[in-house]
């Protein structure tokens, strides 16, 4: 895909949390905090970072991208539609009954979608035998494989069970993030089930660590250049993100984490938005 500018990538991002509000709000459920808090990284993955044509989703030299907290998936759709995949009006259909948008994705429903997630922990498995088979069969060092987890998702054993895979294995071609909000369904994450030292913890298990502001597009481009360029380990990105990032009244607050937006808190948030994009506009006017 085209490359696009900074700015650009930035007013891309909003578009794509005004999207996932009107999307949730259409829906009546589904989640709020995470899908907003991740649309600078998805902005950036499918505008910049990633080697994907998505007139042509089966294309056999694709990147590959794998979303392990599937009910994040608002902003995978939202990018989805952005990016080219599917047209924008589909969007209205998340979550209703025969919709290719389900709750949680479904890889054989829609073309781009390339796992199947629901229950959390899974898709760093999924995304190291991908990696696995790309290094080590058809010794393919051209493709790269991306999965984004959720923080409080790394309580599930799975993770790190896929952790150690990766890190023996020396797998190279995958590139992952967690999306450090530090918030799940219960809490804050540190008092649910404490995580730090997250950092050290990754690097115990083989992996090279990056830690950046998730926010921040032109941090998130360089620290996948970085971890394209590691030929000796899989690479983790511990992005910090705000949950809800963009709308005040949901931000930093975790019982945003499994609920959408009514007509009202809908219509204020986009207003948060669109006073967000203006900014994001006159930040750029002199680029």
């Amino acid at each position: 895909m085209g490359k696009l500018t900074v700015t650009q990538l930035k007013q891309k991002a909003n578009d794509i949390r005004r999207d996932i509000i009107t999307m949730l709000e259409a829906a009546g459920s589904g989640h709020s905090a995470g899908p907003l808090g991740l649309a600078d990284i998805f902005a950036a993955l499918y505008f910049d970072v990633m080697n994907i044509r998505p007139e042509e989703p089966e294309w056999a030299d694709r990147d590959v991208f794998f979303l392990s907290n599937g009910h994040c998936v608002p902003v995978q759709y939202a990018t989805m539609a952005e990016a080219g995949y599917f047209d924008k009006e589909e969007l209205k259909t998340l979550r209703k009954f025969g919709s290719r948008l389900q709750g949680h994705p479904e890889r054989e429903k829609l073309p781009g979608l390339e796992n199947t997630s629901g229950p959390l922990g899974s898709g760093l498995s999924q995304a190291s035998g991908y990696a696995y088979s790309l290094q080590y069969l058809d010794e393919n060092p051209h493709r790269f494989v991306y999965v984004i987890m959720g923080d409080g998702e790394l309580d599930e054993g799975n993770i790190w069970e896929a952790a150690m895979f990766a890190g023996k294995n020396k797998l190279s071609q995958l590139i992952a993030f967690v999306d450090r909000n530090n918030i799940q369904i219960d809490g804050t994450t540190e008092d649910v089930m404490p995580l730090e030292d997250l950092k050290g913890k990754w690097e115990s298990f083989g992996w090279h660590v990056l830690e950046i502001d998730g926010h921040n597009i032109e941090s998130i481009i360089d620290a996948t250049s970085q971890a394209r360029a590691i030929t000796n380990r899989p690479t983790v990105i511990i992005a910090h993100t705000i949950p809800g990032k963009g709308v005040d009244f949901m931000e930093y607050n975790y019982k945003w984490h499994g609920i959408p937006p009514n007509a009202e808190q809908a219509k204020e948030a986009l207003e948060d938005l669109r006073t967000l994009g203006g900014k994001i506009t006159h930040e750029g006017a002199g680029v």
